[in-house]
């Protein structure tokens, strides 16, 4: 008999929710960003259009997302943003990373990361781009989760505590 190798167990996929929130009804988009994330083997959810902060924040602490990405095309992000953050915190899940994606200006892409966005991605990001920022922040969001293994603790699971 051949001797069996240990298996390694897989890491858990990413999980994603995108939303289109507020009166935008352009979503073609993040349709496509939708696929593509789903192409890089992340379990993605999407909302569809018209949805409110409260309904977008509710969907993503339900399905215990890692990453919460808002498009945006209707020069809302100013408001919509930061309400989403502090629904977020409210719910004990300001720890659910917050992607903005659309059509803003850097300046504003700029105020959105000093309040809490980990990441604005503009309308014309590659979706290879995408795909990489998403998985470089949600592992790095992973390993400030894990406990020290030089405890003797094995690495925490990288959903929140329930």
């Amino acid at each position: 008999p051949v001797p069996s190798k240990p298996v390694k167990a897989a890491a858990p996929a990413i999980r994603v929710l995108l939303a289109k929130v507020g009166l935008d009804g352009h979503d073609r988009g993040v349709k496509i960003v939708a696929r593509c994330l789903r192409d890089a083997g992340m379990d993605v959810i999407y909302t569809g259009l018209h949805r409110t902060p409260e309904e977008v924040t509710s969907a993503a602490i339900q399905e215990d997302v890692d990453v919460l990405g808002v498009s945006l095309l209707s020069g809302a992000h100013m408001t919509i943003i930061p309400r989403i953050l502090k629904l977020l915190k409210a719910g004990k899940a300001g720890d659910i990373l917050v992607l903005a994606g659309g059509v803003m200006s850097d300046e504003d892409a700029s105020r959105l990361k000093k309040m809490g966005v980990a990441d604005v991605l503009l309308q014309d990001t590659p979706p290879e781009a995408i795909v990489e920022t998403v998985r470089r922040l949600a592992s790095a969001r992973a390993k400030e989760r894990a406990p020290s293994s030089a405890r003797g603790f094995a690495r925490a699971p990288a959903r929140r505590p329930r």
